[in-house]
């Protein structure tokens, strides 16, 4: 597979060492050039399974000699970040030993450990009191009829197409289809547009669930880095032009875990860049209303331009902007392929609740209210969290997200499983960042903490966090508790 995925995708030498430091800034400068590649590599930012530039090319885009690029290949394939054949040339690759860790998990009912795994917010109980009370009447109506809505109640599709309207993406109703949350949707997609060994382009780091759903579906990832900085659009153009990829699975909109907004200057390269290729894109929008500093992007979809939006899902859900319990999610696509998902979303469940689904009618009329009193409160959460990782864990770092619900924060060193494991004894529930990999033993140095409780809650998580790092961390367990991520 390694050397499969090599021949499809290599590495251009101004890219690598647009990422690298000057050969001439530390001595000696082979190994100052293998320690960052290597880091590059375990932070995701470049790939797994890449074929590195020609040992001449990279010299030249470094201005050092081709004996110090030898040197530097040397010192990888030594650590075993690279692997080498004859007239194949060299690819990224980890060291042995390094698992991968599965993302199937669940969590004991009477588990009372703060809850950092799942960034997901409550909904206040006279909320859910009030929209019982006006659903009723309503319900009574549909108890007079068979009840089953493969595409979704008619009314709730019109206010979910009326919603990406006002965005800025003019829609129907016959471009929605109603789903069971937004990871229905998505497994809906894959099943009828993807077979077992298609590509599907991913971010690294990305949805854990969503990983999880290729996975089982039997595809094959394809990844591009997100950084602290955000999208490389250049590299995202040129893996899309290589790799050709069935289908690339993006979350621009404050994307989870990095919290990273594209910007809108890159949407409309992106969406060309998947047309030109014939790839399928498909956007996961949940957290896209959830702007703290900016205002709300609109919808990628809209900045395809004539003919190079027609090849573009978007995939929604209320479960970050009102309750993950309601299990109401959507999504858009042209109208002939949501009469083809909801073929197949027959074969699996006939169609969602109706109470479910006129509650959530009811909470998407009242979302002006709901959303802003939502934001203020992750604005309030999100400064208690960046406070107290600052009192107690000063050495950690983070770009602080323009909107989302979570820190993809940078522990300064790869011991993120092992805290969660210890973490667990101290009363905190957590993940490592490898969770978030579609490739094994990435992102051991990172965390994502998402500040969805309330602020003293997530004061003392961090409190016994710090507790649990003080006391030493022993090596990782193989075989980890299963626990759930959302």
């Amino acid at each position: 597979m390694a050397e499969r995925e090599a021949r499809d995708r290599t590495l251009g030498s101004r890219q690598l060492a647009a990422l690298l430091p000057d050969p001439a800034g530390a001595r000696p400068a082979y190994r100052n050039l293998a320690r960052a590649i290597s880091a590059l590599v375990l932070d995701g930012r470049i790939a797994l399974h890449v074929r590195l530039p020609a040992e001449r090319e990279l010299a030249t885009a470094l201005d050092t000699s081709r004996a110090t690029i030898t040197a530097v290949y040397d010192l990888l394939r030594e650590g075993g970040y690279a692997r080498s054949r004859q007239g194949a040339g060299t690819w990224t690759a980890l060291p042995e030993g390094r698992a991968p860790r599965g993302v199937t998990r669940h969590v004991r009912p009477h588990d009372s450990a703060i809850d950092l795994a799942r960034a997901a917010p409550a909904l206040p109980e006279h909320v859910v009191a009030d929209a019982l009370a006006e659903v009723t009447p309503r319900l009574a109506e549909h108890t007079r009829t068979p009840g089953y809505h493969p595409y979704g109640l008619p009314e709730l599709r019109a206010a979910v197409a009326e919603r990406f309207t006002r965005r800025g993406l003019a829609t129907v109703p016959d471009q929605i289809l109603v789903t069971s949350g937004a990871q229905h949707a998505l497994t809906l997609v894959l099943g009828l547009l993807c077979g077992p060994g298609d590509r599907v382009l991913v971010e690294n780091p990305s949805y854990p669930n969503a990983l999880e759903a290729m996975r089982r579906a039997r595809l094959r990832t394809v990844s591009v880095p997100v950084t602290d900085g955000g999208w490389d659009v250049e590299i995202l153009e040129s893996t899309l032009r290589q790799t050709v990829p069935r289908l690339a699975y993006l979350i621009p909109d404050f994307h989870n875990p990095t919290g990273r907004l594209l910007p809108a200057a890159d949407r409309a390269r992106v969406v060309r860049a998947a047309h030109r290729s014939g790839t399928w894109l498909v956007v996961d929008e949940t957290l896209a209303e959830l702007a703290l500093d900016v205002p709300a992007p609109a919808p990628l979809a809209s900045y395809g331009g004539p003919g190079a939006g027609g090849e573009v899902v978007t995939v929604g859900s209320m479960s970050k902007t009102h309750w993950g319990g309601l299990r109401i999610g959507w999504l858009r696509a042209p109208s002939r392929l949501v009469t083809e998902l909801a073929a197949q979303r027959v074969a699996n469940d006939m169609g969602g609740s109706v109470l479910d689904q006129l509650l959530a009618l009811v909470l998407l009329d009242r979302s002006g209210e709901l959303l802003a009193d939502r934001l203020h409160r992750l604005r309030e959460q999100r400064a208690a969290l960046a406070a107290a990782l600052a009192e107690h864990l000063p050495r950690w770092t983070w770009e602080q997200p323009s909107g989302g619900l979570s820190f993809w924060v940078d522990l300064g060193e790869p011991v993120a499983s092992a805290l969660a494991d210890r973490a667990l004894g101290h009363g905190v529930r957590i993940e490592g960042g490898a969770c978030f990999s579609p490739d094994p033993g990435l992102f051991e140095q990172r965390l994502r903490i998402p500040y969805t409780a309330p602020p003293d809650t997530l004061r003392e998580a961090v409190h016994r966090m710090a507790t649990t790092l003080s006391d030493g961390l022993p090596p990782s367990p193989a075989d980890r508790r299963p626990h759930w991520i959302a």
